[in-house]
């Protein structure tokens, strides 16, 4: 008898939390949408900015640049990573304990901690100044431990016989890993990829400390830029574009959403065997 309640009651409770988490996503993202769709001008798209203008076309395309340069350097360690620790390390190595530690310390640090460590390293002990280059590896830094603790759950959720078949049919240990593990956890490893990305679009602190907040269309690795993120923050900072900061939070919204729908789209075909 007291079972059944119980178990209606914690229903009851999830049921709750997930309606109130659903409710909540909707309401924001619909209130940015009806603050900043209104406000999507051709202007707001011109490709040189000015403070008649205020385009956030410069940010956008330094934000899909950032994207690329700091999933380029973080995806193949971070993914390389995760598979020492599951395929390759003995059980009880110390060394192993030392980098999951490592990541789980690294996760929990402020962006802005970061940034200036990204300042003092990239900006001024390399001497690449306020840059693209600068503000991307620090991204990198930044997501990688988040790609190496996903990428490795999702190497364990591949069931062991998949790896003991290969093994009895004589494959060796690295085209069991390419050939049959990694195509079966590539949901999961895309999924700590979007989650990263989400990270990278929605970052400020770092990259204004590491990248600047010059809004052009950076000419090379070496130029200083701002992302979308950084754009909306100083229109929004300085009051006079209230509008426009809701129009661009409108584009950020868009450009998060289009990169999951191409992730989901390789993932798909990685499950199905077209890549």
């Amino acid at each position: 008898m007291f079972k059944k309640p119980m178990s209606l009651l914690l229903r009851i409770a999830v049921m709750l939390s997930a309606a109130i988490t659903v409710l909540s996503l909707l309401l924001i993202v619909g209130y940015i949408l009806v603050k900043g769709i209104p406000y999507l001008t051709p202007s707001l798209f011109a490709f040189e900015y000015n403070s008649t203008n205020v385009s956030l076309f410069p940010s956008m395309i330094t934000t899909l640049i950032m994207v690329a340069l700091a999933l380029i350097v973080s995806a193949p360690i971070g993914i390389f990573c995760a598979i020492y620790l599951v395929e390759y390390a003995k059980r009880g190595n110390h060394l192993v304990k030392y980098i999951r530690i490592t990541t789980e310390t690294l996760s929990g640090i402020p962006s802005i901690v970061y940034g200036l460590f990204g300042m003092l390293f990239f900006v001024t002990t390399l001497k690449l100044g306020f840059s693209v280059l600068a503000g991307s590896l620090t991204l990198s830094i930044m997501i990688l431990p988040l790609i190496i603790r996903t990428t490795e759950e999702a190497l364990k959720s591949v069931p062991d016989t998949y790896r003991e078949g290969s093994y009895g049919l004589g494959a060796t240990r690295l085209r069991t890993v390419f050939v049959v593990i990694l195509p079966n956890a590539v949901s999961g490893i895309l999924a700590g990829i979007i989650l990263s990305i989400g990270r990278i679009v929605g970052e400020t602190a770092a990259l204004i400390y590491t990248a600047g907040t010059i809004a052009k269309i950076p000419e090379n690795l070496g130029s200083s830029a701002r992302t979308l993120s950084i754009h909306m923050y100083s229109l929004s900072s300085e009051g006079l574009h209230t509008n426009e900061a809701y129009a661009t939070a409108v584009v950020l919204l868009a450009v998060v959403l289009f990169i999951n729908l191409i992730a989901n789209l390789i993932a798909k075909r990685f499950r199905k065997g077209k890549i």
